[in-house]
C-alpha cells in the first residue's frame, strides 16, 4: 500500500495547481491522472491565462507540470482510479494497478466536450473547430463561423462570435432552443446571426483547415454546404464521475457539488463530505476557465491541509513552505 497525506486525482490545471499548494503546507502529494495536462494541452493558443500574452496550451501545461515536479510532488500518469474505499478516516483509492491510501482527497479529473462523431471532426480538431469560445473566439475575427447546439452555452457562444466574427451560423436539431428565452431574443436582434435550424451537422471539409459544413434537414432530408472558417461545437461535456457518487453529491450533469471552499457534499445531502474536495472542470462552478480551475485546485489543497490539521475553521494564507505548529 502507497501512502500519502492527499492524493490528488486529476493532472489538468486544478490538479498541477493543488499539487503545489499542497507541497507547500509539506503534504506528502500524489497526482494520479490517465493522461497529461488535460483538455487545456488541445488548445493551439491561450490568451486569456494571466502572465502569457500568447501561449500553446501544451506549453503552458508543461510549464506547470515542471514547476509541480520541481518542488516535489509525484506524479503517476496512465492510471484511472476506480474505486475510493473509505475506512477509519483515510481513503483508499484503487485503481487497476495500484492501490493507494490518502488522509485527504482532491477531485479534479475534468471533463470532457461532448463531440458530435461525424466525419472530419477529429481531423479538423485545433484547426478550425474548437469546443471553448473563450479559448478560440478572438482566432476568428472577420470570420465566418458556425455554432452547433441549442442551450444556453451555444447561445452564449454565438453572442460572443456575433462580435468578433464576420457571420455566425446557430446550427440545432430542433426548431426552438432550450436555452433563455430573452438570451434566444437578444442573438435574433444580431443581423450577423442566422439560424440554421432542424438541422444536423452531417460533415466537416476541408484540406489542411476547416472550410466547410455540411448540414441536413431533418424533416425535409436535404442537404446544404456552409462556407465556414471555424465551428465551435456547444453541445455539453461529458464528466466520468460515476466512480464517486457514492462518495459525494453530483448534480444531474453529473458535476460534483461544491461550497465556496471547494468541499464537497454528502450524496443526496446538504451536509460537508469531510476529507474529499473538488476542484476545475469536474466541479459545478459554471465558469470552466483554466484560470478558476488554478484558483479552485489552490483553494481545495489549503482546504484539505486544514481538514488533516484538524482545524473547522476557513482558509489560511499560504506564506511559505514551513507547517504551522
Amino acid at each position: 500500500m502507497l501512502v500519502y497525506d492527499v492524493i490528488i486525482i486529476g493532472g489538468g490545471p486544478a490538479g498541477l495547481t493543488a499539487g503545489i499548494y499542497a507541497i507547500r503546507r509539506t503534504l506528502k502529494t500524489l497526482i494520479i491522472s490517465e493522461e497529461f495536462g488535460g483538455v487545456p494541452v488541445n488548445v493551439p493558443l491561450i490568451e486569456n491565462y494571466p502572465g502569457f500574452k500568447k501561449i500553446h496550451g501544451m506549453e503552458l501545461m508543461k510549464k506547470m507540470e515542471e514547476q509541480t515536479k520541481d518542488m516535489g510532488v509525484e506524479i503517476v500518469y496512465g492510471e484511472s482510479a476506480r474505486k475510493i474505499i473509505e475506512k477509519k478516516g483515510k481513503f483508499m483509492i484503487k485503481t487497476e494497478e495500484n492501490d493507494y491510501e490518502a488522509k485527504a482527497i482532491i477531485l479534479a479529473f475534468g471533463r470532457s466536450p461532448r463531440h458530435l462523431n461525424v466525419p472530419g471532426e477529429d481531423k479538423f480538431e485545433n484547426k478550425g473547430i474548437s469546443y471553448c469560445v473563450n479559448c478560440d473566439g478572438p482566432l476568428f475575427k472577420d470570420e465566418v463561423v458556425c455554432v452547433v447546439g441549442g442551450g444556453n452555452a451555444a447561445l452564449d457562444a454565438a453572442l460572443v462570435m456575433s462580435e468578433i466574427g464576420k457571420k455566425v451560423y446557430v446550427i440545432h436539431r430542433r426548431d426552438e432552443f432550450r436555452g433563455f428565452e430573452a438570451f434566444v431574443n437578444k442573438i435574433k436582434n444580431k443581423d450577423n446571426v442566422e439560424f440554421v435550424l432542424d438541422s444536423v451537422v452531417k460533415e466537416f471539409k476541408g484540406d489542411k483547415m476547416l472550410k466547410s459544413v455540411v448540414v441536413e434537414n431533418v424533416k425535409s432530408k436535404e442537404t446544404k454546404e456552409l462556407e465556414v472558417a471555424g465551428a465551435f461545437i456547444e453541445i455539453g461535456s461529458v464528466v466520468e464521475s460515476d466512480f464517486v457518487k457514492g462518495l459525494v453529491k453530483v448534480n444531474k450533469s453529473r458535476l460534483v457539488v461544491v461550497n465556496d471552499n471547494c468541499q464537497t457534499f454528502h450524496p443526496n445531502s446538504d451536509k460537508v463530505r469531510p476529507g474529499i474536495f473538488a476542484a476545475g472542470d469536474v466541479t459545478d462552478n459554471p465558469f470552466k476557465q483554466i484560470v478558476v480551475a488554478t484558483g479552485q485546485g489552490a483553494i481545495a489543497a489549503l482546504q484539505s491541509y486544514n481538514y488533516i490539521q484538524g482545524r473547522d475553521g476557513g482558509l489560511y494564507a499560504d506564506w511559505g513552505h514551513k507547517k504551522e505548529k
